[in-house]
């Protein structure tokens, strides 16, 4: 809109330099998900890091299926670090009804993070989410991000792994 500043342009806060090479948009047409209580998949995704000039990064991740183009999943949060620290927290909703706080680091070019709360929907679909772990790393010029997941039925396993370029 006219007037508004450009989420790209917009001045990085001073805090937000560890995690800054995060910030733009990404895309993968070769996401791959797996898990043993369903059939493996591929999937479509952009995911998009903003700052606006506060110690947060904005996030927002749409799915695709790669075939039929249509929509998968969504996702939506905050990025946060500790000012003076390489302490993050992850605060995340999913539109099929769960909220995730994961908490992490950044050392260097890879973010780790786990879950640190979870609520869910009491009407939401499948088993319950127990723990989730998040890595994103620049590789190179790409991003890969791989996610871990443990439900009420599986131990912790990898569920996501998708290596993104960055749109320019």
């Amino acid at each position: 809109m006219a007037g508004q500043p450009s989420l790209y342009n917009a001045v990085v806060n001073d805090a937000v330099k560890p995690i800054s090479w995060l910030i733009g948009r990404w895309k993968t047409e070769q996401g791959k998900g797996y898990y043993p209580t369903i059939e493996p998949f591929g999937y479509c995704e952009e995911v998009e890091f903003t700052s606006i000039g506060q110690p947060i990064l904005n996030y927002h991740s749409y799915s695709w299926h790669p075939e039929k183009k249509n929509p998968m999943h969504l996702e939506t949060g905050f990025l946060r670090i500790k000012p003076g620290t390489n302490e993050l927290a992850f605060m995340v909703a999913h539109n099929f009804g769960l909220s995730v706080i994961e908490e992490g680091t950044v050392d260097g070019t890879t973010v780790v993070l786990k879950t640190k709360k979870i609520n869910r929907m009491s009407f939401a679909k499948g088993s319950a989410v127990l723990v989730t772990v998040r890595t994103l790393s620049l590789e190179g010029d790409k991003l890969k991000q791989v996610i871990s997941m443990a439900t009420d039925t599986q131990p912790l396993t990898e569920h996501l792994t998708a290596i993104y370029e960055k749109v320019p």
